[in-house]
């Protein structure tokens, strides 16, 4: 147990900090004690909502980092962090203002600090376009893990052998995206229905993109190269990867967050704080080798990965409440760790029925 808690010292310090922060914003804002500890709450739940969002996240952060060069992986856990707390959390939602009211960023800023109610407004008025993006990557994602001819592992083998078998139709997982695209389009408000499918099709172009890269990296990787060139450029292309997927899956906890709270600082500091315990577990999880140990995790993390991406189309036409998506993600994590304890056990108790025989 103390072995794996010095993973998270770094981000229990940084929570303690978060917390104390909030409260002085809370203080700040209202000039009471009540206040203070209201934002200071606020700050902690935020925390909660950002790592049982990004907990399937974490998983498969690191079944990409347990192949990457130890250098890349290293400033994905340091520069990522910060793309991810500063870019993702602030960032994205001063751009997403900056776009819509038409104002320069520095404007947004002050907008967000002073009129924190139009702030969040004009956030929440672009999630039909979030949603369909971080959707359509995020399933491409899981489709990509689930289709392909060669899997070898299967965990709810009824459903996943048909899956695989589809991986050798060229650019099925696009096909049975856009059919989703449009499936969830024709529910929408005809005025809508545009701006979804671009949106999407972003969506889809991005991780068309970034996959591109990464097979176009692989093979220049030839002869003519040596060894350290062709780590870079893989590490580059997965760097990559995880950059865009981390993206996706901090779309739907900033939308989100704004149910709880308008004030931008106030969720910067919450998402980022669960953000941290996020990137402490996936160092864990390499670190020691657990994907390895536990055969199901991956899977559920990417079962997770489909019913969130699911989840963020249907909440472009009806409201599904954050503990449903946390909830349920949690539950495919749980379950799939739970089926490999049981596949551990009976292993062993084969091994050791072969051994008493010899």
């Amino acid at each position: 147990m103390a072995g794996n808690l010095k993973y998270f010292t770094g981000s229990i310090a940084t929570a303690v900090l978060g917390i104390v922060f909030g409260a002085y914003i809370g203080h700040y804002y209202t000039g009471t004690t009540a206040g203070a500890l209201q934002y200071a709450f606020i700050v902690f739940v935020l925390s909660i909502l950002e790592i049982s969002l990004s907990f399937d996240n974490a998983v498969v952060n690191a079944t990409v980092l347990k192949d990457m060069d130890a250098v890349w992986r290293h400033r994905f856990m340091t520069w990522g962090i910060a793309i991810a707390v500063f870019g993702m959390r602030i960032v994205f939602p001063v751009a997403i203002v900056s776009i819509i009211a038409r104002v320069g960023p520095i404007d947004a800023v002050v907008l967000a600090a002073t009129r924190p109610d139009e702030y969040s407004a004009i956030i929440t008025s672009a999630h039909i376009s979030v949603s369909a993006f971080g959707g359509a990557f995020l399933a491409m994602v899981g489709l990509k893990h689930f289709i392909d001819a060669e899997k070898d592992v299967f965990w709810i083998s009824w459903f996943e052998r048909p899956l695989a078998k589809l991986g050798r139709v060229d650019a099925v997982q696009i096909g049975i995206s856009l059919l989703l695209l449009w499936g969830v389009s024709t529910q929408l408000e005809e005025h809508e229905q545009l701006t979804f499918l671009v949106a999407g099709i972003g969506g889809l172009v991005t991780y068309i993109a970034v996959d591109g890269v990464s097979a176009f990296l692989d093979a220049s990787n030839d002869a003519a190269h040596d060894l350290a060139g062709a780590v870079v450029r893989s590490g580059l292309a997965s760097f990559l990867y995880l950059e865009v997927l981390d993206a996706s899956f901090s779309f739907d906890g900033v939308i989100g967050a704004f149910a709880l709270s308008n004030n931008l600082f106030v969720i910067a500091i919450g998402l980022g704080t669960g953000a941290m315990f996020v990137r402490s577990l996936t160092i864990m999880l390499v670190e020691k080798g657990t994907l390895a140990e536990y055969r199901y995790l991956e899977h559920g993390a990417f079962y997770a990965i489909i019913v969130l991406a699911v989840i963020m189309f249907l909440k472009t036409f009806v409201h599904v409440p954050e503990a449903v998506t946390g909830l349920l993600g949690a539950a495919f994590i749980v379950v799939s760790l739970w089926s490999s304890l049981r596949h551990n056990k009976r292993e062993a108790a084969e091994r050791a029925a072969d051994g008493g025989a010899a």
